[in-house]
């Protein structure tokens, strides 16, 4: 298969040239070994190949799945496989090799992807960019000099680019949906417990993360999820099963819907105008389609809902690298990790119980709020974030800041804490409507609508009920059939 077919292709239709046995496993797997060594030394996107294990898999004979032997990338973090290190971006697992594949990973096999390498991603996740010092910036295949968002930012750059067709990511605050906005993809963040963790028993920054993957369409979002979502032997979340396989909402009526708009961020900051565009473009489009389609927002505690977000990822960053010092049976060092994952766990260190459960409140009140207002409304239309992707490094601490950030160590918590936001705002301003849905476990996706004047993604971002996936699909489902984002894609291969 030459490259110019390849690119064509999302994961269904090569797994039906597949099954209709007009290209082999063999040839996918050589042709997407060739796509990284082309297009991964411009963007940075996979740090570590697994070529050698994908031809072997294929020859020892792939699983008869839905995805039979369509080359497939994973996140380096949240997708263990068993006797390859998996760094998660930092330095201090950077020898961490895991005796087990993580469950995601078994059902990816199953279901027949070829697992061709892992991708790069920030220092445990935490960062809305990926550009870990361990292995460099990850770069925006639409513009080098910009970023591909994080956390999942090296997956979204290699399916941007063309080197998969798909990509596991995972999702603790808009890391699915950040980088999906800023490389033109779909990205779907499932309800709390739709996918599994497991065997990592941390939970995942409290319950936020969830794990699913970037795509080019929403018929290989949905057949995805068809593949990786089923319950979890003890998983501590439940959600509704399914009425039928994702797969088949694609496509399906999703009748008259009720679906509420806001121009407004979420949490704070202010919306870019080609984004606010965005948001107001989809909304006529959609009640173009038979929606009614109303200005609307639930009303949060913008503030304390930032500062609860933030002081409950501190916590969970010290409760899992304390249990990684257990695992490993050596204490962390300052050095060993990047300047802001130490003082998040600082932070995290230094909370106190009551605390916790003064924010655990306040989350679960936002729960509640947002439950009511999809009483009123089926979806809820926002932007994915505020802005174009930022320029690499733009959103990392500066001198000055890192400067400040050396003395936390010594200041009070409550001062620790003003400061560490203040350092954060640069994140949540950059993305400020995903952490929400983080926090109340429903499930978002962002769509690529819009380009702006330069040529760069914009997303935006639907919510829905809980365990509601469904509804999601399909009206993702309407707008790709309106707009028909997979055609494009970065320069760079329009000329290749």
């Amino acid at each position: 298969m030459r490259a110019d077919e390849y690119i064509e292709h999302d994961a269904t239709s090569l797994a039906a040239l597949v099954r209709k046995g007009e290209v082999t496993a063999a040839e996918l797997v050589e042709r997407a070994i060739t796509q990284i060594e082309t297009h991964n030394p411009r963007v940075n996107a996979v740090i570590r190949r697994m070529s050698e294990e994908a031809r072997a898999a294929v020859a020892q004979g792939l699983p008869e799945g839905p995805l039979r032997g369509v080359p497939f990338l994973l996140k380096d973090l949240g997708a263990d496989v068993a006797g390859l290190p998996s760094t998660m971006g930092s330095r201090y697992f950077a020898d961490h090799v895991p005796t087990v594949d993580s469950e995601i990973v078994r059902r990816h096999r199953a279901a027949g992807l070829v697992l061709l390498g892992k991708t790069n991603t920030p220092e445990v996740g935490l960062m809305g960019v990926t550009e870990p010092e361990l292995h460099g910036p990850t770069r925006n295949p639409y513009d080098g000099d910009r970023t591909p968002g994080g956390s999942s930012g090296g997956s979204a750059a290699a399916v941007a680019a063309r080197m998969v067709p798909a990509a596991h990511g995972g999702d603790g605050g808009g890391s699915i949906r950040i980088p999906a906005a800023a490389c033109g993809l779909v990205g779907l963040k499932p309800s709390r417990g739709r996918t599994p963790s497991g065997p990592d028993p941390s939970g995942r920054w409290a319950g936020y993360v969830v794990q699913h993957a970037l795509t080019r369409s929403v018929r290989d979002c949905a057949l995805l999820l068809d593949v990786t979502s089923a319950p979890e032997v003890g998983s501590p979340s439940h959600v509704p099963a399914p009425a039928r396989p994702f797969r088949e909402e694609v496509g399906r009526d999703p009748g008259r819907l009720r679906i509420a708009f806001t121009t407004e961020p979420l949490l704070q900051g202010q919306l870019h105008p080609e984004h606010r565009a965005a948001i107001e473009q989809t909304a006529a489009r959609l009640a173009a389609l038979g929606h009614d389609v109303e200005p609307a927002r639930p009303q949060l505690e913008r503030e304390a809902l930032a500062d609860a977000y933030v002081s409950t990822v501190a916590a969970s960053v010290y409760g899992d690298l304390a249990y990684a010092e257990r695992l490993r049976g050596r204490r962390l060092r300052p050095g060993d990790v990047e300047l802001p994952t130490w003082v998040m766990r600082e932070i995290g260190r230094t909370l106190g119980a009551g605390r916790l459960m003064e924010l655990h409140n306040l989350q679960n009140a936002t729960t509640a709020e947002l439950g009511r207002f999809h009483e009123r409304y089926d979806l809820l239309l926002t932007a994915t974030t505020a802005g174009p992707p930022a320029r690499i490094g733009a959103l990392l601490p500066t001198p000055l800041e890192r400067a400040g950030l050396q003395l936390l160590r010594r200041l009070p918590l409550r001062s620790l804490l003003r400061q560490a936001l203040v350092a954060a705002r640069k994140q949540l301003e950059a993305y400020p409507s995903t952490q929400v849905f983080n926090i109340t476990g429903q499930p978002a996706i962002s769509l690529p609508v819009h380009r702006t004047p330069e040529g760069l993604p914009v997303g935006v971002q639907l919510s829905a009920r809980f365990g509601d996936e469904a509804t999601l699909l399909r009206v993702a489902a309407q707008l790709e059939a309106e707009l028909r984002w997979e055609q494009v894609r970065p320069r760079f291969l329009e000329s290749s």
